[in-house]
């Protein structure tokens, strides 16, 4: 039997995933659901107001969106401004063989988190990328539409300026964001991307799927009540199964490939299987990553199987980039 080093695990619903926790530690998938129902983690998902309380609390005193002063020694982070903060994490030793860009995830209320960070440097040390890490605004200041333009052009720039299209990726609320942005450039600009890549998609935002109610009781992070709510913030003026805001909606045909990550104790798990089911009807090649038990955005956590998801994605990501 594998041994685990317990230790102590600080959880916060501002991480959109679990709260810092060291790269190099790893914990028994248990015992991470357990912390997170003893945090009571899902307070912003179990009940409408306790969804409205977090956008009030959040609207009052925004999150910080910078760096963890430690992160990995072979990259280096960069940041400029671009009507919203935009960092990317580069490879110290030799010359990126491409570029990534990384939608975070947080429920559309919470800010970008340690995990993201960790996982975003491991792209960018282990497969010799640029990662770009768009800091966008949340609910109640942005809405879907807004930031997923906002992606399309931060995309179509770099491949103007780079000469290749960029992968995308993102998870939970990040991979709503990055599955409409690429149904939006294959639409409006005919650009495919070579990669998108969604770790526990926010997929319907109308939380509509029958199954759910089957999960939920194994599900100790996300809930519909709280779920409706930012939605129906997040949504703007646009239909909630607008593809813009609910791209299960969309017409899948044309994508470039997909891999994707889904846990079977997460909600949007049955959302998971109908988008890889439509894809494949569509013709797009669909990588589907289901790990048996495990939570929402298990490849940010400090698991076993956590680790294991992340060396795929660095495989997914350094298999999709161009030749060198």
């Amino acid at each position: 039997m594998a041994s685990y080093l317990a230790v102590p695990v600080l959880l916060s619903t501002d991480m959109g995933a679990m709260g810092y926790c060291s790269p190099v530690l790893t914990l028994p998938s248990n015992l991470v659901a357990f912390v997170l129902r003893f945090k009571r983690v899902n307070r912003v998902f179990t009940t409408a107001e306790g969804a409205r309380r977090r956008v009030r609390e959040r609207e009052l005193h925004p999150a910080s969106h910078v760096p963890p002063r430690r992160l990995r020694s072979d990259v280096r982070v960069d940041v400029i401004d671009d009507s919203w903060p935009i960092y990317t994490i580069s490879p110290r030793n030799g010359g990126p063989t491409g570029r990534v860009v990384y939608v975070h995830g947080g429920g559309w209320v919470n800010e970008i988190s340690p995990q993201h960070w960790h996982l975003a440097a491991q792209i960018a040390a282990e497969a010799n990328t640029v990662v770009t890490l768009p800091i966008y605004p949340l609910v109640p200041h942005g809405t879907s539409a807004r930031v997923v333009d906002w992606i399309v052009g931060l995309i179509l720039r770099d491949t103007e300026r780079f000469g290749t299209t960029p992968l995308l990726a993102g998870d939970s609320s990040g991979g709503q964001i990055a599955l409409s942005a690429a149904l939006r450039l294959r639409d409006t600009h005919h650009v495919t991307l070579p990669r998108t890549i969604l770790i526990s998609p926010a997929l319907d935002l109308s939380w509509s799927n029958p199954r759910i109610p089957a999960v939920q009781p194994s599900d100790p992070w996300l809930a519909t009540p709280g779920g409706k709510v930012l939605a129906e913030l997040w949504r703007g003026n646009d239909e909630l199964l607008d593809p813009i805001v609910s791209p299960l909606s969309g017409d899948l045909e044309g994508l470039g490939p997909i891999t994707l990550f889904t846990g079977t104790r997460d909600i949007l798990n049955p959302d998971a299987h109908l988008l890889a089911k439509k894809a494949i009807a569509a013709g797009v090649d669909v990588d589907l990553y289901e790990a048996p038990g495990q939570l929402h955005v298990y490849p940010l956590l400090p698991t076993v199987v956590g680790r294991e998801a992340r060396a795929t994605i660095v495989d997914s990501v350094r298999g999709s980039l161009p030749a060198r």
